[in-house]
């Protein structure tokens, strides 16, 4: 759900662990989960050409009033833990994500983040691509 032109921070890089023997990165997506933080944090896990794979996770964290996010490549995005409610522009109820739950959200279409669970991290895998 990020967009670096706005209020949430970029994605650092994940470190990278070699695997396997065959200097892959690797690692869990559930491994130094922030908890309570001010801000989501966005952890960078690949990239590519024109491809971004980030762990985002939230912790009660919501989109500001208002504010809608309007991003110029698509979005793969699924929840892993915790629960999300999405809100789209053209669609008069909001999308609850549960664990397992995935969408795909195509460019320019306007979103917002309603809710997340404000009482366990909110694990989101997001693949953004052209």
């Amino acid at each position: 759900m990020t967009d670096h032109g706005d209020s949430i921070p970029p994605a650092v890089p994940a470190p990278a662990t070699p695997a396997f023997g065959q200097g892959s990165p690797s690692g869990n997506l559930f491994a130094e989960l922030p908890r309570q933080a001010a801000e989501e944090a966005c952890l960078l896990l690949a990239t590519g050409a024109s491809v971004r794979i980030e762990r985002i996770v939230s912790s009660g964290q919501a989109s500001a009033p208002g504010f809608w996010y309007d991003q110029a490549e698509q979005e793969w995005v699924a929840v892993l833990s915790g629960s999300a409610v999405l809100r789209f522009a053209d669609e008069d109820e909001p999308r609850r994500l549960e664990p397992g739950d995935w969408l795909l959200i195509p460019a320019h279409v306007r979103h917002r983040v309603e809710a997340t669970d404000p009482d366990q991290p909110t694990v989101w895998l997001a693949v953004f691509f052209d």
